[in-house]
This record gives structure tokens, C-alpha cells and sequence, in this order.
């Protein structure tokens, strides 16, 4: 299995000090959000999993401004009898340090469902993509995408299996779910696609 690129780069503030996640082949990792701003002046609240060797050397501060390097990543968990797929970043790497926010996502991979365009209330065009993106050990992360106006148009002629380059940034969005009849708030994390395509290799 061909392995793709996946890289993002965050930089934002701590919204609490992390929490314990799990135990992997005897290493610990822990969770915690990082707040991102956009120009808009809302925020992104972005999960992160970090190991606890990179959280200790880091010495981060809760409410600091921390760096985060590493990769976007899914997992399917199941609760109440039923199936979600996690978003969230694998930290490979974490500074504290000042400066401005990021958030710089690139991926590669291929496009493992039927594009979904539809247009907003107020008309705005939006084709949402689900791009699987191979890593090492034939395992793969499933991410959702988001295009807008002019690229939406263009992924949504893509096929299925069709390769994608993406650079976007990942953003948080409420919504509500119903379950049993009553409604949920929930969070969902996608990346938006901020580069035009080149028609000719498929990149976005």
C-alpha cells in the first residue's frame, strides 16, 4: 500500500490541561484542545493525541500558545450500538512558543466516495469529500473534506478513486443529532480546502 502525505502544522492556545487518553504498547497519551483562531476572529477547538514523553519535554503551560506538528488521523469508535468516526491530530512533535496562529493541513490520497455538492440557503456552492489517505502497515485514515464555490464545482465531477493533493485547514463546527427522538450537540471536524485545483492531475 502506497503511503501518502499527511501533515499538518497548528499553532494555538491550550483550552485545558490534557487529559489521559490511553496505553499503547506500553506508552501513554494523553488528549487536550487547541484553540486555533481564524481571520474571522471565531476559533477552531481541535483535538490533539500526544504521548506522554512529548508533553513532558514540551513543559507546556495550560492557556499557553503551543505548536503542533504531526498528522490528521480517524478512528472508528462505536457507542451506544452505533458506528462514528474520531477526527483528531497525532502529534508528532510540540514547542511552546508565541506567535501567530496556524493551520496548514496537506494531504494526498484517493477519493473513497461519491462527491456530495448541494448549495447553502444562500446559495452557496459546497461539495463535501471523503478522502482516504494510506499510512504505513496497510492501514488508512478516512477524512472528511470540504470544498467551496469554484472547487466544489470541480470535485464534484471527480470518480471515485480519483487522486487527491489537498492544503486546507481543519475546522470545527457544531451541530445537532438526534438520537431517540432527542437532540444531541455535537462537534464535527472536517478539512476545508483552500487550494484551487489543477484539473490535470487531480490536485486540489
Amino acid at each position: 500500500m502506497e503511503h501518502n502525505t499527511n501533515q499538518i502544522t497548528l499553532r494555538g492556545n491550550l483550552s485545558a490541561p490534557p487529559t489521559f487518553s490511553h496505553e499503547n504498547h506500553g506508552k501513554q497519551f494523553y488528549r487536550f484542545f487547541l484553540e486555533v483562531p481564524r481571520l474571522s476572529g471565531a476559533a477552531d477547538t481541535l483535538p490533539v493525541i500526544a504521548e506522554a514523553s512529548l508533553l513532558e519535554s514540551a513543559g507546556i503551560d495550560p492557556g499557553g500558545m503551543l505548536t503542533v506538528t504531526g498528522q490528521i488521523r480517524s478512528h472508528n469508535v462505536r457507542t451506544d450500538g452505533r458506528r462514528h468516526l474520531m477526527i483528531f491530530v497525532f502529534a508528532s512533535a510540540l514547542t511552546c512558543e508565541d506567535g501567530e496562529a496556524l493551520n496548514d493541513a496537506q494531504l494526498e490520497g484517493f477519493l473513497c466516495r461519491e462527491p456530495i455538492y448541494r448549495r447553502t440557503p444562500l446559495g452557496r456552492e459546497i461539495c463535501d469529500v471523503m478522502l482516504a489517505v494510506n499510512r504505513p502497515y496497510r492501514r488508512a485514515d478516512y477524512l472528511p473534506c470540504i470544498a467551496w464555490g469554484a472547487i466544489a464545482q470541480q470535485t464534484a465531477r471527480l470518480p471515485v478513486g480519483s487522486r487527491l493533493t489537498v492544503e486546507g485547514r481543519v475546522q470545527s463546527r457544531g451541530y445537532t443529532k438526534t438520537v431517540d427522538g432527542v437532540g444531541q450537540e455535537r462537534t464535527a471536524y472536517e478539512v476545508s480546502i483552500m487550494r484551487p485545483a489543477e484539473p490535470e492531475e487531480f490536485l486540489l
